[in-house]
């Protein structure tokens, strides 16, 4: 499972490349270096990948926490409000980098969101209210 935060939740002392990496250290495999520098270099982050997340914008950090989400290619992201702290511009291209690598990957993507627009770029759509799903 790959979790996308609305708040990032990148590490502050590691570096994109570190934070994207950082899931793989907990596998077996060693293809985790290779596998975080593909994503970022996917996620047009090439360039960045020695900075801190203070040298980061909101959108790449957002683009380094997509990266660290994918790094594992796992089978299910969750994502919770992805692009809620970024401008609409920045939103949108972070939700369809988003969209392309998990169908790149096979991924399947649960999106908790308040934006109707984005809701309907997905297959299916549940809403909450009142205490129900529908």
């Amino acid at each position: 499972v790959g979790i996308v935060f609305q708040q990032f939740h990148l590490i502050p002392y590691l570096t994109a490349f570190e934070n994207v990496e950082l899931p793989t250290l907990w596998e077996s495999s060693a293809h985790g270096p290779d596998m975080a520098k593909k994503l970022l270099e996917q996620v047009g982050l090439s360039s960045r990948v020695g900075h801190f997340p203070a040298q980061l914008s909101g959108g790449e950090k957002q683009r380094v926490a997509i990266a660290r989400a994918l790094v594992n290619r796992p089978g299910l992201v969750l994502a919770d409000e992805p692009s809620g702290n970024l401008d609409e511009e920045t939103g949108n291209q972070v939700m369809d980098l988003l969209f392309e690598q998990c169908s790149q990957l096979g991924s399947s993507l649960v999106l908790v969101t308040h934006d109707q627009d984005l809701a309907k770029r997905c297959d299916q759509v549940w809403t909450l209210e009142h205490g129900l799903f529908r």
